[in-house]
């Protein structure tokens, strides 16, 4: 169990991981194995990963991993925090 997090953040507010190399890859390895895979709160919005559409080869994404049961932790922050939060 656990999350794996590597969320935007002020130096990096795009994340670190490259979308077409790290983060769809895993994403789609993640939910099909029954996981959640998120990009967190980024440009403006709380979404799945393999939703995204990359805009460039080396584009960059944030990514949060794990079983949905440790993402309802995050979520439940971000709904706190007043952000509108999609249901797992």
């Amino acid at each position: 169990g656990g999350i794996y997090m590597y969320p935007a953040d002020n130096k990096s507010p795009k994340g670190k991981l490259r979308c077409l190399y790290e983060g769809i890859p895993m994403g789609l390895i993640t939910e099909q194995a029954g996981g959640i895979a998120s990009t967190g709160m980024f440009e403006g919005k709380i979404q799945r990963v393999l939703d995204l559409t990359p805009d460039a080869i080396h584009c960059k994404c944030p990514i949060l991993m794990g079983g949905k049961r440790d993402l309802q932790v995050v979520y439940d922050q971000y709904k706190k925090a007043g952000i509108e939060t999609p249901e797992l």
